[in-house]
């Protein structure tokens, strides 16, 4: 690797393993390389066995830190092992879209319907071939992991392809507040409003996430208004249906609501094999036996993606060890990150948080308030640092369960306690129990 590639890919680097933690990191992440630079698009390199995975779940994470280590301009393609840079590379650069982050993977025809998701699937089927007729607004909830950011892009590429040139946007409640706060900033929201107020079906994912941002909320209620007055169609995903979202006005739960609420509950075993299956066949991974991915939908039944990852852990573990990817592999690696007792699901925030204060010996609120005592302090660090090592949460999110505090707060308590860790028996200890306690016992 050329100096100048192999000083920005570090800089990249740096940024992704503060990210995520140590075991993403070197299953998805690690093996990734900067292949080369055009302009502001960066070409990484990534093994087939972890290349669609890596496409799916972690190019936005690779676009975040990319961002953050070159400018706001920077862009990622992933691109085979293979891959050699030439000059159609700039061609295919500047002719691609900007904005509309939909991914071409998520259709209605690769999502697996079961008993679990119908609803929300054959809601989502309608509305993206009658927008606005159909349910407006459609809300889909569920946890994390089950299939909501697949529904929600799967309307947006079926309204492109088929909506007569109708203007789609997909967007992250973070998506939409970087915007707005940027055009605060700017001093001037007329071209954020205008983008955001004429779309003809805005996708909005996660809207649980504007809770806490007071102005923004206020935004977001304003720009439901103008499209739904206007004919416009809207879907929306949260965790949890309308009616338990305490944090927003009632006006603004009352909008949520007014159309149809679908929710969308884990697979069950059968969907879970198809998932498993579809996700084979379509990563090319034919050498993964059905009775190992029945081994697999045996221990990992709580989410898609837990389900994926599974897959993906499995089949990364058996090439690297150069064995095949049996049912006893299958077993090996799943125990250590589905024990008895639970299976497929690690721990939420909420029950490290409760786990850490009875382990400390106080109540979850004082873990959650602005107590600077060193007992409560150390409590807090050990469950912050408990939360990014077992759980997906991103750093921001982990602040915002622990009382609306910023990343950097989480970064510093993770990298304190893993410091910790090597000289402070007493802390080890403690984390340890915790870590033992957490993987052992049932979800609540």
């Amino acid at each position: 690797m050329p100096a100048d590639l192999e000083t920005t890919w570090s800089l990249i680097r740096r940024e992704l393993r503060e990210e995520v933690p140590d075991f993403t990191f070197h299953i998805w992440l690690d093996p990734l390389e900067l292949a080369a630079v055009r302009g502001r698009k960066l070409f990484v390199k990534a093994p087939d066995h972890i290349r669609t995975w890596v496409r799916e779940r972690h190019r936005d994470l690779l676009l975040r830190a990319s961002r953050r280590a070159l400018g706001d301009g920077a862009e990622i393609e992933i691109v085979a092992d293979d891959w050699a840079p030439g000059e159609q590379d700039d061609e295919a650069a500047a002719a691609t879209p900007r904005g509309e982050a939909l991914n071409p993977k998520y259709t209605f025809e690769q999502f697996v319907i079961g008993d679990g998701n119908r609803l929300a699937h054959a809601a989502a089927l309608a509305v993206a071939e009658q927008p606005a007729q159909a349910y407006n607004p459609l809300f889909i909830y569920g946890d994390p992991g089950l299939g909501k950011t697949h529904l929600l892009q799967a309307i947006g590429n079926y309204v492109q392809m088929y909506g007569g040139g109708l203007r789609v946007l997909y967007a992250t409640v973070e998506d939409f507040t970087a915007e707005f706060v940027r055009s605060l900033r700017a001093g001037d929201t007329s071209a954020f409003r205008e983008r955001f107020r004429e779309a003809d079906v805005l996708l909005v994912d996660d809207v649980q996430f504007l809770a806490d941002k007071v102005r923004t909320k206020e935004e977001f209620f304003h720009t439901f208004n103008a499209l739904y007055e206007s004919g416009r169609q809207l879907v929306l995903t949260s965790d949890r249906p309308p009616a338990d979202h305490d944090e927003f006005e009632a006006r603004l739960r009352e909008r949520f609501a007014c159309g149809l609420v679908a929710d969308i509950q884990p697979p069950e075993l059968e969907v879970r094999m198809a998932i498993l299956r579809k996700r084979a066949r379509l990563d090319s991974l034919h050498e993964v036996p059905e009775e190992t991915l029945y081994e697999i939908a045996r221990a990992v039944s709580a989410s898609v993606r837990a389900l994926e990852g599974a897959l993906i852990r499995v089949v990364a573990y058996a090439s690297l060890r150069g064995e095949k990817p049996s049912p006893a592999l299958a077993r090996k690696v799943l125990e250590t990150l589905y024990p008895a007792g639970r299976p497929g699901r690690p721990p939420s925030v909420d029950e490290i948080q409760s786990a850490a204060a009875e382990e400390f010996g106080l109540s979850r609120d004082s873990l959650l308030a602005h107590d600077r005592r060193p007992a409560v302090a150390l409590a807090r660090q050990v469950a912050m640092y408990l939360a990014r090592e077992m759980t997906q949460e991103t750093l921001p999110a982990i602040g915002r369960r622990f009382g609306g505090r910023n990343h950097a707060t989480v970064l510093h308590a993770h990298r304190k306690i893993a410091a910790d860790l090597e000289s402070d028996a007493r802390t080890r200890d403690a984390v340890e129990r915790l870590r033992r306690r957490l993987m052992t016992t049932p979800p609540l």
